[in-house]
């Protein structure tokens, strides 16, 4: 008789008992998982962590008694957990997310601001999505402390064709070269390691990471006070040029375009591709059609399998591609779909990738 799989324990810590019972009813709903508790804030959490330790921690910002980033820090000084921050969606809350993303938390989830309920009901596929990804978090690096109902349907997984048509023809080696990165779960603090460690001579670089809306800006701004290259969040038109990075904006699909010898991005709505937006494949089949053998594809750590697909067209119209390794990956999904589909010219770990990008960027084009 073959025993059942272990169930994640989820805690929620969040003083909203709006919050707390809409994702604890999304959580009882769904087979994998198991409502660990739900409280009002750390000090009951501390309490019931003593009993027992979960396997994900979603936990709130804003709470009485300890703030969520001091008991973030407490828990990644202590014992690291993947935790998931539970953020209201405005740019005031943004800022704070993007702190936590340093100090150890692994991705993010909107509460709005108005109509919290309906609203965490509607995206509770994301949530329950982002528990998941979270609970197979590893690498989980220790921080310095301060102190059964019917499942919801599912929707078509649609590609990039939603978004754009393939190439029929390689580009020709004659421009400028490009970089193409994407992530997910852990790429917050991959692409702080990538990025920090590039020079003001790296070619041009595009990036999908996914993350929701408004937090791209933060995340972005947080990226260019620390990076010696110039680091934004993508706007229509921005023009791609050596030694910016322009990261795809949240809730929003970007694609790399060709004018003459010069690259500029497009960011435009559209539907979820691989269930994304941004979507990797998005990015990735368009710097495929318009930079070919003059890009550097590279997927890192996340969920899933977006990209994969994407990577593969690069790799056939004669980008190189890298993908980061399992050991340093904090979640070893998108790089190993990418590798096992053939779209990888080589894996490399994560403290490597920047002195890549430098030698490709070294290259005459």
């Amino acid at each position: 008789m073959t025993s059942k799989a272990k169930k994640i324990e989820v805690l929620i810590v969040d003083d909203s008992a709006v919050v707390r019972q809409v994702i604890s009813e999304l959580i009882a709903a769904d087979s994998e998982l198991n409502l660990m508790a739900a409280v009002a804030d750390p000090i009951f959490a501390m309490k019931r962590m003593e009993k027992q330790w979960p396997d994900v921690i979603v936990l709130d910002i804003e709470m009485p008694r300890m703030d969520g980033l001091t008991f973030l820090k407490k828990i990644m000084s202590e014992r690291p957990t993947p935790v998931v921050m539970c953020s209201s969606l405005v740019s005031s809350g943004a800022a704070p997310a993007m702190q936590a993303m340093s100090y150890g938390a692994v991705d993010i989830i909107c509460k709005p601001k108005f109509q919290t309920k309906l609203k965490l009901a509607e995206e509770n596929k994301i949530i329950l999505n982002t528990i998941k990804s979270a609970s197979k978090a590893k690498n989980l690096k220790k921080t310095k402390a301060n102190i059964n109902t019917t499942p919801a349907e599912i929707q078509p997984k649609l590609t990039a064709d939603a978004i754009l048509q393939k190439a029929s023809k390689r580009v020709t080696q004659n421009t400028d070269g490009i970089i193409a990165i994407g992530t997910s779960t852990g790429g917050t603090q991959a692409l702080e390691i990538v990025l920090k460690n590039l020079e003001v001579s790296s070619c041009g670089i595009v990036v999908v990471q996914h993350m929701p809306e408004h937090f791209t800006k933060a995340f972005s701004d947080r990226l260019n006070q620390i990076c010696a290259i110039d680091v934004q969040e993508a706007k229509n038109g921005d023009e791609v040029i050596g030694g910016r990075a322009l990261i795809a904006p949240g809730g929003k699909h970007m694609t790399l375009k060709r004018v003459g010898l010069k690259y500029t991005v497009e960011i435009m709505d559209g539907p979820l591709v691989s269930r994304h937006r941004p979507s990797v494949d998005v990015l990735f089949r368009s710097v495929a059609k318009h930079a070919g053998k003059n890009a550097l594809g590279i997927i890192m750590t996340g969920m899933g399998d977006d990209g994969a697909k994407g990577l593969k067209e690069m790799h056939d119209f004669g980008a190189y591609t890298i993908g980061q390794d399992e050991k340093s990956c904090i979640v070893y999904g998108m790089p190993k779909e990418a590798f096992e589909a053939g779209a990888v010219d080589t894996q490399m770990p994560l403290d490597s990738i920047a002195s890549a990008i430098m030698s490709f960027s070294g290259k005459k084009y």
